[in-house]
C-alpha cells in the first residue's frame, strides 16, 4: 500500500511499502499471525495484563485502599482489550510519541480510561511496582502462544493431515529406493511420506505440550518495592497467583526478565520441525525429478517465461526457501534469549520483536507445501518401470536367504555375501538372469522357491504395514 509519494529530480519516489514480503507479497498466507505478533497486538496484550493487574490489585484490596471496581466498570476496562482498534493503535502511538517509551505509553492509555470512567481514584494502582518487563515477559506469553495455538499448529497439522492421508493412500505402491542416490532395497512411497508424518507430528506434539512460564515481581527479580510498599502481602504468593491466573507458569527465579528459556525451547523446536518439513519437500522435489510424481498443471499458470511446456516445482522450491529463514531467524532468537547480562540488557527487546517473521517464514513455507501435495499425483507406471530395470536389488535378499540356509547346516556356499556382490555390483541384471543364477544355486528347496517368487516390486517387506504406526 502506497502511502504517498514525492517527487525528487524529476522522478516519482515512493515514500513507504512493506520492506518484509510477509507484509506485500505474502501478506495473505501469514495475516492471521498479525493479531498476535505485531506491534499492534503486543500492545493490546499489554494492555490486557495492565488491566488484569488493576482489577486484581483491586479485589483483593492488597494496599488497603478500600476501593472498589463495579462489575460494569471491570467490563469497560477489559473492553479495552475487545475492542482495541485502529483508534487505540494511533491513540497509543501519540502517547508514546511523547513518553518514547512503549510500555509507559500504555500506562497512560490506561489512565486515560480511567479518567473516562471518572475513576482517577485508581490511577496510582496502574502499573503498580511493576518494570517494564513484568508486563512485556506477560504480553509475549499471550501472543506467541496465541499465535502457535490459533495459527501454527493449525496449519502445521493441516500438512501433517495431508502427508499422513497421502502416507496411506500410498501405502501400498512399491517404489525402488535410493541410498546414497543410487537403486536400493525397494519400499513403498507410502512407507517414505510416513517417515517424514511421524517425524513432523513429534515435533508438534512438543510445541504444543511446550510450558510457557512467566514471572511478575518487580525491577530485579526480588519484589523489593512491593514489600516497602505493602510489607504484610505475601507478594510471592500474589504473583503466582496473578501469573496462573493468566493461565501460565510462575517462575520464581528470575532476573528483571523472565529468562526466555521457555522461548527458546519453542523456537527449537519449530525450527526442528521446518527442518523435517525441508527434507521433505527436497525429497518430493527429487521423486519429481525422478518422474514418480507427475505435476498437476494449475489453469493459466506459467511454469517458465521462454519454455511453455514446463511445470516447475514452485511451491516445495519456495517452501525450502522460507524454511531456511524461518530457521536462521528463529535459531538466532533462541541463541539471542537466553543471555541477558547481569541483571537486565535490551537485547531481548530487539530480538523479540523478530518472533513474527520468523514464524511468519514458517507458516508461508507449510502454506508452500501443503499447496504442492495438492498439485501432484503418483507415477505409478514410472515406479514400475523404474523397479522392473533394477533386478540387481535382489541380491541382498539373495545373500542373506543364502546366508540363513549356511546358517542352519542347509547350504555350504562360502561368503555368499561375496558371491552376490561379484554378480550385481555396478552391473544391470535382468529378471531371466537373475533367474537363473538363483536355480544354480546349492540351497534349500524351500529357500530357492522362495527366491523364485521374488520380484523388485515384491521386496519391500514390511513397507506397507509399517504405515499403519502413524
Amino acid at each position: 500500500m502506497v502511502k504517498d509519494q514525492i517527487r525528487q529530480n524529476g522522478v516519482v519516489t515512493l515514500s513507504w511499502q512493506p520492506l518484509s514480503p510477509l507484509d506485500g507479497r505474502y501478506q495473505p498466507q501469514v495475516k492471521e499471525l498479525g493479531e498476535y505478533l505485531s506491534e499492534a497486538g503486543l500492545n493490546r496484550a499489554r494492555i490486557q495484563v495492565e488491566v488484569e493487574w488493576l482489577i486484581w490489585l483491586v479485589e483483593k484490596d492488597l494496599l488497603k485502599t478500600g476501593k472498589k471496581l463495579s462489575s460494569a466498570e471491570k467490563g469497560q476496562l477489559r473492553a479495552l482489550v475487545s475492542d482495541f482498534s485502529d483508534d487505540s493503535v494511533s491513540e497509543l502511538a501519540e502517547i508514546e510519541a511523547t513518553t518514547r517509551h512503549d510500555v509507559k505509553a500504555v500506562e497512560y492509555f490506561v489512565r486515560n480510561k480511567l479518567v473516562e470512567m471518572s475513576r482517577e481514584d485508581l490511577a496510582e494502582l496502574v502499573h503498580f511496582a511493576c518494570t517494564s518487563e513484568d508486563i512485556n515477559n506477560l504480553s509475549y506469553a499471550i501472543t506467541v502462544r496465541g499465535s502457535l495455538e490459533k495459527v501454527w499448529l493449525a496449519k502445521a497439522e493441516e500438512v501433517l493431515t495431508k502427508i499422513t492421508n497421502l502416507a496411506h493412500e500410498l501405502a501400498s505402491v512399491p517404489m525402488l529406493s535410493r541410498t546414497h542416490g543410487q537403486p536400493a532395497t525397494p519400499t513403498t512411497m507410502g512407507k517414505e511420506l510416513a517417515v517424514f508424518a511421524h517425524r513432523l507430528s513429534r515435533q508438534i506434539e512438543k510445541a504444543r505440550s511446550q510450558e510457557v512460564l512467566g514471572k511478575f515481581s518487580g525491577a530485579t527479580g526480588t519484589f523489593a518495592a512491593h514489600l516497602a510498599a505493602a510489607p504484610d502481602v505475601d507478594w510471592a504468593t500474589e504473583s503466582k497467583n496473578f501469573v496462573e491466573h493468566l493461565g501460565f507458569t510462575w517462575n520464581p527465579l528470575t532476573t528483571q526478565i523472565e529468562s526466555h528459556d521457555w522461548q527458546a525451547e519453542l523456537f527449537t523446536t519449530i525450527s526442528h520441525f521446518n527442518r523435517i518439513l525441508h527434507n521433505l519437500a527436497t525429497d518430493i522435489w527429487s521423486y519429481i525429478s525422478l518422474g514418480y510424481f507427475k505435476q498437476i498443471p494449475v489453469p493459466g499458470a506459467t511454469g517458465s517465461s521462454t519454455m511453455p511446456h514446463k511445470i516447475n516445482p514452485i511451491r516445495f522450491e519456495n517452501a525450502e526457501a522460507n524454511l531456511e529463514i524461518s530457521s536462521a531467524i528463529l535459531d538466532s532468537l533462541a541463541q539471542t534469549l537466553v543471555t541477558s547480562r547481569l541483571q537486565r540488557d535490551l537485547t531481548d527487546s530487539s530480538a523479540q520483536r523478530n518472533i513474527g517473521v520468523g514464524l511468519g517464514h514458517s507458516v508461508l513455507a507449510i502454506d508452500n507445501v501443503s499447496r504442492g501435495l495438492n498439485e501432484i499425483a503418483i507415477s505409478e507406471g514410472v515406479l514400475m518401470a523404474d523397479l522392473l530395470e533394477n533386478w540387481e536389488v535382489l541380491g541382498e535378499a539373495i545373500q542373506t536367504a543364502i546366508r540363513a540356509d549356511v546358517a542352519r547346516g542347509e547350504s555350504k556356499i562360502s561368503d555368499p555375501y561375496a558371491l552376490l556382490k561379484e554378480l550385481t555390483r555396478g552391473k544391470r541384471l535382468g529378471e531371466e538372469e537373475l533367474l537363473a543364477f538363483v536355480n544354480g544355486l546349492e540351497v534349500s528347496q524351500v529357500t530357492k522357491d522362495r527366491l523364485l517368487l521374488l520380484k523388485p516390486q515384491t521386496y519391500v517387506g514390511l513397507a506397507e504395514s509399517l504405515v499403519k504406526h502413524l
